[in-house]
Formats: structure tokens, C-alpha cells, sequence
């Protein structure tokens, strides 16, 4: 007698950007502490030292936000920054390293427009990612990308 995968396996967790933040912490609004002195490759990231929430460890986990693009071609992208809010890391400094997840997902998924919410499901590392735009207190592996829906 054989069960399917999807009987066995438990479905994501879905999770919201406050839940990556400790309860109790109070998070500094990147609006209040980020520098937009200069140019914009001046502007700082806040808070580098943000707490992160360590039993979301290695959890399947569903989570929406907006796609920074980092490696891929115009057909797909493999890696990118997921981000709370459009223009994190472009227009704006980037949010604190705990508001921002670096995704890798194997095969690479096409994304039609970087305005559209996403919705990324996978399993969450809390681990940090460094990158010319930002540094990150959580790393996943995608293994699904879809749109955002309320």
C-alpha cells in the first residue's frame, strides 16, 4: 500500500513579513533609519543587526512579496532577493536583513512583471546572504512560485 507525496507531506506554512521578525523586537521602520544622503549607491541598509526568528529553521514555508532579480536570462530567473514591498533594494535602501530572503529556485521561474506580488513556497534557512544590494538574515530554496492572491 502506497500514499501519495502530497497525503504524506504537511502543506507550507503560510507566513507574513512580521512573523520573520522576534516577537517583542521592535523593528526600526526603513524609512526612519535608512541614509538617502548622496547618490543612490550611497543609501544604507538599516539595522544589519536585526534579529531573525531561528524556529523558522529548515520549515516548509509560503510567503508573498515582491522579486529583486539577481541571476537568470529573459526568459527565467534561478536566484533573486524576496522583498516586502515593490522597490526594496531598487528605488529605496533595502529593508532590514530580516524583511528581505535570498530564493534560489533550481529549474528557474519566468516572472511577467516585477510590479505583481508573488507568492514563494520552500523551505526557509535562517541564514545570512550578502549581495551588492543588500545583505539578508534568511536564505530559501523555492520549489514553487506563484501570484500573489488575496
Amino acid at each position: 500500500m502506497f500514499m501519495s507525496l502530497s497525503v504524506m507531506a504537511a502543506p507550507p506554512k503560510e507566513i507574513f513579513w512580521d512573523d520573520l521578525i522576534p516577537e517583542g523586537h521592535e523593528q526600526i521602520s526603513n524609512q526612519e533609519a535608512a541614509s538617502h544622503d548622496g547618490d543612490d549607491k550611497n543609501w544604507v541598509q538599516p539595522d544589519l543587526d536585526a534579529p531573525v526568528v531561528k524556529a523558522l529553521d529548515g520549515k516548509s514555508v509560503s510567503l508573498p512579496g515582491f522579486v529583486v532579480p539577481l541571476e537568470g536570462n529573459s526568459e527565467v530567473i534561478t536566484e533573486f532577493l524576496l522583498v516586502p514591498y515593490f522597490g526594496a533594494c531598487i528605488h529605496v535602501p533595502p529593508p532590514p536583513p530580516n524583511q528581505i530572503v535570498h530564493v534560489k529556485i533550481k529549474d528557474g521561474v519566468p516572472i511577467d512583471s516585477l510590479y505583481d506580488a508573488i507568492t514563494v513556497t520552500g523551505t526557509i534557512k535562517v541564514e545570512s546572504h550578502k549581495s551588492d544590494l543588500a545583505q539578508t538574515g534568511y536564505t530559501m530554496k523555492a520549489v514553487g512560485v506563484a501570484p500573489f492572491e488575496l
